[in-house]
């Protein structure tokens, strides 16, 4: 998985159209998202702008497992 970022909203909104049901991928409200390797040749013929930052780290990759926000049962 790779983290990539946006210049813009408009772009980060074309990208999250074009992934829906073809990547699997995961978005945070910073403008990141962590996208598998194949889906950046995709992005990029689309013509969607983006800033690879490397490879997600284990760290990050956790993040998306846990809710922070999860309620106490």
């Amino acid at each position: 998985m790779i983290v990539i970022s946006f210049p813009d909203t408009e772009s980060k909104r074309r990208a999250l159209g074009f992934l829906a049901g073809r990547f699997n991928f995961k978005s945070w409200a910073t403008g990141e998202m962590i996208v598998p390797e194949s889906a950046l040749a995709h992005l990029a013929t689309e013509g969607i702008s983006f800033t690879v930052g490397g490879p997600a780290n284990y760290e990050r990759l956790i993040t998306t497992l846990r809710d922070p926000a999860a309620a106490a049962v």
